[in-house]
């Protein structure tokens, strides 16, 4: 999928956060300012969030509870072991909520099993979101905006 600015990255999120369901995991992969934050601020906005939404990266973790459910927005970029995510009780979290994962490639032993891997890579001006479902959930969810 191609996306040709901001606006379309933000719409797409919004799509992603208006169909997830709780415990529905988004892994968003890509290189520094590919537009991972954007997207996960996109999904914020259609779990009904309205505050900012700033990315996680120094304190790996926030976590929202105005929306439809709760919104959960990780980063790993600074993480230095995944244990420390047992401290945070990530399996909790991600049963309760829907969670956007940043970095996710740098420990995909988190994930779990049924998780929606969205690659972004700048083409051009924009952007290009691969897609890869990992179970029937994610196929669901991706299959509803795509």
């Amino acid at each position: 999928m191609y996306l040709d600015g901001p606006d379309a990255t933000d719409a797409l999120g919004r799509r992603l956060g208006a169909l997830a369901e709780p415990g529905q995991v988004v892994a968003l992969v890509g290189d520094l300012g590919a537009g991972k934050s954007a997207l996960a601020r996109g999904i914020a906005r259609g779990l009904g969030l309205t505050e900012r939404i700033p990315s996680p990266t120094f304190v790996i973790a926030n976590t929202y509870t105005d929306g439809r459910i709760p919104f959960h927005h990780l980063d790993l970029y600074r993480l230095g072991d995944p244990d420390e995510l047992e401290q945070l009780g990530l399996d909790e979290l991600i049963a309760e909520g829907v969670s956007a994962v940043e970095w996710a490639d740098l420990f995909p032993e988190i994930l779990p099993d049924d998780h929606l891997e969205l690659r972004i890579v700048q083409e051009g001006e924009g952007r290009r979101v691969e897609a890869t479902p990992h179970g029937p959930r994610s196929r669901a969810l991706w299959d509803g905006v795509a």
